[in-house]
């Protein structure tokens, strides 16, 4: 199999960047109302004690739009095609940034942000979905971490426009018109990506599925030659005989297991508190160490970690696997994470909260960051994989929500050390599920893996 040669690994990482553009309005779309967050409340007349539901409802209101966007997007890509989905998703971005910065009452914020959401909930299921269909088995991981770097691309980027944006001598403006000008700035990527779309193909797993093999192998001999094609479209027609498609399919005795490993590293990646500190990270150390400009400098150095450490997933996803990665990952987390909350319950005001909190960031970075994306996207068949991957992104947003919404309300009730050990013992259970679960996927083609759910569950 040929796929080593310049030009193929061009067209390949040429369709992969561009979609991982996806993920970099992803990154921007979620981050962006961490620097926005103070500047809405005064806008809105919003207290911290007295309406902390609605601050979380600010801050939570995307991931609203997130679910329905993730569910319906893997039914009508499985229909209309991959590649018509992106340009809808990279279209409602442009749409949803405009939208967003434009709005005179806090209920049209809401509505705003919640079609933001759809936009996001699109791309996070469409874009993995698509790399991993397009990527040769050799370097799906490494590709697939791409989408990831957009992510973390995206979010990291974001603190800077933001604090660009906004003057720090100049409340009223920050209040009045500087959140408008942070959401709205996602306009330019989002136009961008969809003129960056034209010119990539269709998935070619999707074009055989779809009765248009002609067109999926002149993608696959591009990718990396006539025998790779041939063997690839064999395949896949091999594979696609024994599926039905249907959403009953999904939920038989077959796919339990991946079923249940996409609940648990969805769930799981959600639900060790990453939210709470991509959204709040400028409210936390703002309340840890008094200091506005401190608080953000740290918010910087959080970003950065998170950008700088995705580059270990992509350097040793292919390499290492994906299970030691994350076992790896939530080890630290949950090392991290309980520290977290002992520094909380003796000394708030202690620099080593920065670095406990880069120390989770740059775990999570580097495995449940990445990795819970790339393997819903390898374990689920071609005729379910759309929808497989709604249901999976599903969960990754449900938990976001509960995270986003529950985290101002958490640190009220029960205060910071038990909110951070609560995320703490989260990771432990992913840790122990990861552990008796997952089976190692590098290196093997999505047939393959397709094909041996059938030898291990032969009864749908």
């Amino acid at each position: 199999m040929k796929t080593n040669s310049p030009n193929s690994m061009f067209f390949v990482v040429f369709a992969t960047a561009v979609t991982a553009i996806g993920g970099f309005l992803f990154g921007y779309d979620t981050a962006v109302i961490n620097g926005a967050n103070s500047f809405l409340q005064t806008h809105f007349a919003l207290d911290p004690q007295r309406d902390s539901f609605l601050i979380g409802l600010a801050t939570a209101s995307a991931i609203l739009g997130c679910i329905p966007g993730a569910m319906g997007a893997g039914f009508i890509s499985d229909r209309f095609g991959r590649r018509r989905v992106l340009f809808f998703c990279a279209a409602l971005f442009a749409l949803s940034g405009i939208l967003s910065a434009i709005p005179q009452t806090f209920v049209q914020f809401i509505a705003a942000r919640i079609l933001s959401g759809i936009a996001i909930g699109v791309s996070s299921m469409i874009c993995p979905v698509y790399i991993a269909e397009i990527a040769p088995p050799k370097w799906r991981g490494r590709l697939g971490s791409l989408f990831q770097l957009g992510i973390v691309s995206g979010i990291f980027i974001t603190l800077f426009i933001n604090g660009w944006i906004q003057r720090p001598d100049d409340a009223a403006w920050n209040a009045t018109y500087g959140w408008r000008w942070m959401l709205a700035a996602e306009v330019i990527p989002a136009l961008v990506f969809l003129g960056l779309l034209i010119p990539i193909p269709e998935s070619p797993r999707w074009l055989i599925q779809a009765n248009r093999e002609s067109e999926a192998r002149t993608t696959l001999q591009r990718i990396g030659g006539d025998a790779y094609a041939d063997e690839e479209i064999a395949a896949v027609k091999q594979v696609l005989r024994q599926e039905e498609g249907s959403l009953g399919e999904l939920f038989s005795r077959r796919y339990r297991l991946p079923l249940l490993i996409a609940m648990v590293l969805m769930f799981g990646s959600q639900l060790s508190g990453i939210n709470a500190i991509m959204y709040y990270s400028t409210e936390i150390f703002k309340n840890a160490t008094g200091n506005t400009n401190a608080a953000f400098s740290s918010s910087i150095w959080i970003g950065l970690v998170n950008f700088i450490a995705t580059f270990i997933a992509i350097g040793l996803v292919d390499l290492a696997g994906r299970k030691p990665l994350l076992l790896i990952g939530n080890a630290v987390q949950v090392v991290a994470l309980t520290a977290v909350g002992l520094i909380y319950s003796s000394n708030p005001h202690s620099p080593a909260l920065l670095w406990f909190v880069i120390l989770y960031i740059a775990a999570f970075a580097m495995a449940m960051g990445p990795l819970p994306w790339i393997v819903c996207s390898e374990i689920f068949p071609a005729k379910l994989r759309g929808r497989a991957m709604s249901v999976a992104t599903f969960c990754i947003w449900t938990g976001c929500l509960i995270v986003a919404q529950t985290f101002p309300t958490l640190l009220k009730l029960i205060g910071p050390t038990t909110t951070f050990w609560i995320y703490a013992a989260c990771s432990a259970v992913t840790f122990l599920l990861v552990l008796l679960l997952l089976p190692e996927t590098k290196g093997r083609t999505l047939e393959e893996i397709e094909q041996s759910y059938h030898r291990n569950y032969p009864d749908s």
